[in-house]
C-alpha cells in the first residue's frame, strides 16, 4: 500500500513569503504576545482591492467592491481599506459601528444579514444602503422611519429563487432573500413606503462557488430590474455578493493527489490518513465509497478577481444571450461585490508554538501538541486543508523528515485537533518552533474563536515592510498613517 507523503504546501505571494521568511520577527512577536497569534498584513488588502477595480475597469463598469467585514474582526485591515475608495458590507450593529469608526462614510456602507432593530435604526439613522430580505423587513424598516422621522433610507431588495428559460439551471435554495416569484408582493411594498425608502437596486447570497448558479441569479436580477422600471422605479444596481474564493494551495497536483489518496484510505486501499479514520464526508459501506467530500477546494484555477471576471463574460438566454457585463454596461447599472474571503487573501497568518512532540512507535505519526486551541486556526471549519510552514525555534539544525504528524490544541477534549488529517512536515518540528498557518485570515482567525477553559484567544498584530525589514503594531493601533510614523 502507497504510504508516501501527501503535502499540501501553501500558495504563498510575495508579501506573505517575505513575512514567513522573517524568523526573528515571528519569534520574537510569540515570545512578546504569546501564542497562538494572529499576523495580519494590511497593505495585501488595497493590492487585493486594486484586482478586483481592473476587473471593473475592463468591463467598463462602474459601482463598488464592498468589504465582507464578517470575514474578519481586524481594525487594521478595515482601516487600510477606508483609506482606499472601496466600501465595507457590514452584518450587525457591531460591525456598522465598527466601520463608521473606522472611517467609513454612509454612502460607502451597506447593512445585510439579520437585523434587530438597533442595527436598522442606526443604519437608517447614518444613511447607509440597506438590503432588505423580505417585505416583513422593508415593513419595519419603514416605520421605524417614520417614527423617527429619518431621512429616506436607499435599499437593495435580497432576491433568491432563480431559474433560468430552456435547459433549467436552479440557483441553489437559501434562507436569505425573497423568492422572485414573489418579487410584485414586494414591490408594492416599496410603492407603498415610497415617502421613506428608495429602491436603489436588487441583490443575491448564494453559498455556491458555482458560476453557472451565479450568473442564473445575476440575469434573474436584471430582469428583476426591468419590472422595476416597468413599475416606474428607478433602480441604479445590481448586488452579487461574494463568494469568488481563494486558492489556497501551490499545486494542482498536490490537491488531487490528495483527494485521490483520502478516498483510497476511506477504502481501505492505503493507510489512515486522519485521526480516528475521518472521512471528510466519504465513508466505506461495504467496499463501496459513499457520501459527498465536505472540502473546500483548495486548489482553484479561477479564483478572486478572475473569478468576477469570468461570471461578468457568462450570458444571459433569456436576455438574447448577450454578455452579463455587456448587459450592465448597456443599462448603465452599477456593479456591487461583496468580497471577503477573496479581499483577505494573502492577508495574513496565524503562528502557534509547539510545546511536545511524542512518537507513538515505528511508522506511527507524531503527535505534536500545539500552544493553540482548534478554534484560533479554524481552516477546517471552513473545510480549507493546508499544510502549515515550520518555522524553526533560533540556533536549531536541520531535522529529520520528512514526518507524519497529528496536529492537537491545549483543549482538555479529544475533539481539539487542529486539523483532523495526518499532515506531512518536511522536518520534524521540536519543542519551541512555530508553525505558521498560512492564509487564515479569511474567515480562519476570529470567526469561531472562544475562550474555552479560560484560554485567551488569539491576540492580533499588523505588519508591514519598511524596506527590507518587517514592523508591526497592535492590530487595534494600526493606522494607515502608522508606517508613515513608524512603531515597534
Amino acid at each position: 500500500m502507497d504510504d508516501r507523503p501527501l503535502y499540501l504546501e501553501p500558495r504563498l505571494e510575495p508579501r506573505l513569503r517575505s513575512l514567513l521568511a522573517a524568523h526573528g520577527t515571528l519569534h520574537s512577536l510569540t515570545d512578546a504576545l504569546g501564542s497562538p497569534l494572529h499576523v495580519v498584513v494590511p497593505d495585501q488588502i488595497a493590492e487585493n482591492l486594486e484586482r478586483f477595480r481592473s476587473v471593473y475597469r475592463a468591463h467598463h463598469l462602474s459601482g463598488q467592491v464592498f468589504y465582507a467585514h464578517k470575514a474578519n474582526r481586524s481594525s487594521a485591515l478595515l482601516r487600510r481599506l477606508a483609506a482606499t475608495d472601496a466600501g465595507v458590507d457590514v452584518a450587525s450593529l457591531g460591525e456598522l459601528q465598527h466601520a463608521l469608526g473606522a472611517g467609513f462614510t454612509a454612502d460607502r456602507i451597506t447593512a445585510t444579514g439579520p437585523k434587530n432593530p438597533e442595527f436598522l435604526w442606526l443604519a437608517a439613522r447614518t444613511g447607509v444602503t440597506v438590503g432588505v430580505d423580505s417585505a416583513g423587513e422593508l415593513d419595519q424598516l419603514a416605520a421605524l422611519v417614520r417614527k423617527h422621522a429619518l431621512a429616506r433610507v436607499r435599499v437593495l431588495l435580497r432576491l433568491s429563487g432563480f431559474e433560468t428559460s430552456g435547459v433549467k439551471v436552479l440557483s441553489r435554495r437559501s434562507r436569505f432573500g425573497t423568492p422572485v416569484r414573489e418579487l410584485e408582493r414586494l414591490l408594492e411594498a416599496v410603492e407603498r413606503h415610497g415617502d421613506v425608502v428608495e429602491l436603489t437596486g436588487a441583490a443575491f447570497h448564494l453559498d455556491t462557488t458555482s458560476v453557472t448558479e451565479k450568473a442564473t441569479a445575476l440575469e434573474g436580477c436584471l430582469a428583476a430590474l426591468e419590472l422595476c422600471r416597468s413599475r416606474g422605479l428607478r433602480p441604479r444596481a445590481v448586488d452579487v455578493g461574494g463568494g469568488f474564493g481563494v486558492s489556497y494551495l501551490a499545486e494542482r497536483e498536490q490537491w488531487e493527489a490528495y483527494t485521490t489518496g483520502l478516498t483510497n484510505a476511506v477504502l481501505g486501499r492505503r493507510p489512515p490518513l486522519t485521526w480516528g479514520g475521518h472521512g471528510y464526508g466519504l465513508r466505506n459501506e461495504s467496499g463501496t465509497l459513499r457520501g459527498s467530500l465536505g472540502l473546500y477546494p483548495a486548489h482553484r484555477s479561477v479564483a478572486g478577481a478572475a473569478y468576477l471576471d469570468e461570471l461578468l463574460a457568462q450570458t444571459a438566454p433569456s436576455l438574447g444571450g448577450r454578455p452579463l457585463a455587456a448587459l450592465l454596461l448597456e443599462h448603465l447599472y452599477d456593479l456591487y461585490t461583496e468580497p471577503g474571503r477573496a479581499l483577505l487573501d494573502q492577508c495574513g497568518l496565524t503562528l502557534a508554538k509547539v510545546l511536545e512532540v511524542r512518537d507513538q512507535g515505528p511508522g506511527e505519526a507524531l503527535l505534536v501538541r500545539l500552544a493553540a486551541k482548534a478554534d484560533d486556526i479554524a481552516l477546517e471549519d471552513h473545510g480549507v486543508l493546508v499544510d502549515p510552514v515550520v518555522v524553526p525555534a533560533r540556533g536549531a539544525g536541520p531535522g529529520e523528515g520528512p514526518v507524519a504528524v497529528h496536529l492537537f490544541g491545549g483543549l482538555c477534549l479529544e475533539t481539539d485537533l487542529i486539523t483532523r488529517r495526518t499532515v506531512f512536515l518536511p522536518r520534524r518540528p521540536a519543542p519551541g518552533d512555530l508553525l505558521a498557518f498560512a492564509n487564515t485570515a479569511g474567515y480562519a482567525m476570529d470567526f469561531h474563536a472562544t475562550r474555552a477553559q479560560h484560554q485567551p484567544a488569539a491576540r492580533k498584530v499588523a505588519a508591514w515592510q519598511d524596506g527590507e525589514e518587517w514592523r508591526w503594531c497592535l492590530d487595534d493601533q494600526f493606522w494607515p498613517i502608522t508606517p508613515l510614523r513608524g512603531a515597534q
